[in-house]
């Protein structure tokens, strides 16, 4: 779909550039816009556009914001500033899709103004007009936001973030800022943000849960403008390394059964189990007024100190979408795909960052132990088109797959599953004839994952970003292993486990990876089967 931008200049500040929603750069202020022309726009496209993530048409983005189902149209707004490629005054920009993969960008929805900046936050629709600010035609929907004020930060003040709202009343398409804002007040906190909003039908209430650095808090409201606090969650809790932000919160069917579970979702930054920005979750249980471990999953947890949604390094901020149907069942998903430790440095001038692929969440119970597994919506399986496959291949030797035709694998999925890994290394490899490598597998005998881009494509622009492997758990012991993995032009997504553990990262290729090879330390290890898909979205 052709992409469609309204930009606003905005005097940019410099000092302002060290603070950032949600997420915070510590210390180091970057250099603003960089100069671009046609020939740089159209080689960055070329070799760094993706192919099926979304991406703004330019300059800068993160957090995915506001997300909601309506009328067949899946709705995403993020924090982008439209007038360079680095963070800046945070608009809500805004794009829509029927089905998860094309996205078409909208005009900026929401813009900056005197009360300050517009920060993350969440979006719903207000099926009985508890709000009052319907037409009568159709249901409004009713965003959250966090109002950041410069100014006050600017003079060391404490109170610089309160809560607003904005409303549409066509569909998400147009919106009117509450003249009523703030409707909650700062109590105290510097870090006050990124309100998430979801329709309690159990105790017939909305419930909010905002970030409140260290821990969660909870509101509630009868009408989304009207709020009373409910209670604190976290604080002595989880993984605490930064500053806890853009939280997430919904009841979850535990998958096989008929118990409902309440899901927290908690972003920090810094913290993350490989460096920098990560998201981790809590299971439990919630009356209405406060929220609680469940006692399994804080035994888990005690021993684990956190339950990270994505173990790699780029996936950060995600939140789910609301209004999805019941019939439909899900609960989708969408992050961030990059890490603030080197966000604003990653070799391209003409966007910044992409958003990861869609994904649907799922509740486990293994025993006492709950997993919040992921997988890419099915939406992507309409646009498989088979290469290959193989079955019952011995990795006596490694198995070797090379794209035809000179096509590179650069939209990609590969689906596979290993037989016997036993106490073995199981390494996957992809790479090209520039000598780029990107390295990924099992290693059973730490009982983890890796993903390994020290030699994939450009790294040289950021200390931190290929500063070593990243490692997830495994959280079981059997000798079978299936994995999920989707390729763009920049990133692979990986899933393991029936997507118990996932990791996510980014890389600057020379050129698209062409090889891909499987091969394990124990000459047992069978490669079951694998299909690999060559995507196609035009």
């Amino acid at each position: 779909m052709k992409n469609t931008v309204i930009t606003k200049t905005v005097i940019l500040p410099a000092f302002l550039l060290v603070f950032m929603a949600c997420g915070r750069k510590d210390g180091k202020k970057e250099t603003g816009e960089v100069p671009v022309n046609d020939t740089i726009a159209s080689e960055e496209n070329k070799h760094y556009r993706p192919h099926f993530h979304f991406t703004p048409e330019k300059n800068w983005m993160n957090d995915p914001n506001g997300m909601f189902y309506y009328d067949g149209y899946y709705h995403l707004f993020f924090q982008h500033y439209p007038d360079a490629a680095v963070w800046g005054p945070m608009h809500w920009g805004h794009a829509v899709s029927r089905d998860l993969l094309h996205w078409e960008e909208l005009p900026i929805a929401l813009y900056p103004g005197e009360e300050g900046y517009i920060f993350s936050g969440s979006a719903v629709v207000d099926e009985e007009n508890t709000s009052g600010f319907g037409t009568g035609n159709h249901p409004p929907v009713v965003a959250m936001y966090t109002i950041h004020d410069p100014e006050k930060e600017k003079n060391g003040q404490t109170d610089v973030e309160t809560q607003g709202i904005a409303y549409s009343t066509d569909k998400g398409m147009t919106w009117t800022k509450y003249d009523g804002n703030p409707v909650v007040g700062n109590p105290g906190i510097r870090d006050f943000r990124d309100p998430k909003i979801v329709r309690d039908t159990i105790h017939d209430q909305w419930v909010m849960v905002l970030a409140a650095q260290d821990r969660a808090k909870f509101y509630r409201s009868g009408n989304l403008k009207n709020w009373e606090f409910l209670s604190d969650f976290g604080m002595d809790t989880g993984a605490h390394g930064g500053v806890w932000e853009c939280p997430d919160f919904f009841p979850m069917t535990i998958e096989g059964t008929g118990e409902t579970k309440w899901v927290l979702i908690q972003s920090l930054n810094p913290g993350g189990p490989n460096g920098g920005s990560a998201t981790q979750y809590f299971v439990g249980d919630f009356n209405g007024t406060s929220f609680t471990l469940d006692p399994g999953f804080k035994t888990a947890l005690d021993k684990r100190k956190a339950f990270w949604i994505d173990y790699g390094k780029d996936n950060y901020a995600g939140v789910t979408w609301s209004g999805i149907p019941d019939s439909d069942g899900r609960k989708l998903f969408i992050g961030w795909m990059s890490n603030w430790e080197y966000a604003q440095q990653v070799p391209t001038t003409t966007w910044r960052s992409a958003m990861t692929v869609p994904r649907e969440l799922r509740l486990i119970r293994d025993g006492g132990l709950f997993l919040l597994a992921s997988s890419p919506v099915r939406e992507l399986e309409s646009f498989r088109n088979k290469i290959t496959e193989e079955q019952d291949v011995s990795l006596s030797a490694p198995f070797v797959y090379k794209s035809e035709n000179g096509g590179g694998l650069n939209s990609t999925e590969i689906l596979l599953s290993l037989e016997k890994t036993g106490n073995s290394i199981v390494e996957f490899r992809l790479y090209n004839t520039e000598g780029d490598t990107l390295s990924f597998g099992l290693n059973s005998v730490k009982k983890e994952f890796f993903t390994d881009r020290t030699r994939a494509g450009q790294t040289d622009f950021s200390e931190k970003f290929a500063e070593k492997a990243s490692t997830a758990p495994r959280f079981t012991s059997s000798g079978t292993l299936d994995v999920r993995i989707v390729l763009d032009k920049t990133s692979i997504e990986v899933f393991y486990d029936s997507g118990t553990a996932a990791m996510t990262e980014i890389f600057f290729l020379k050129s698209p990876f062409d090889h891909f090879d499987i091969r394990s330390t124990d000459p047992e290890t069978t490669l079951k089967n694998i299909t690999i898909h060559q995507l196609k979205f035009n």
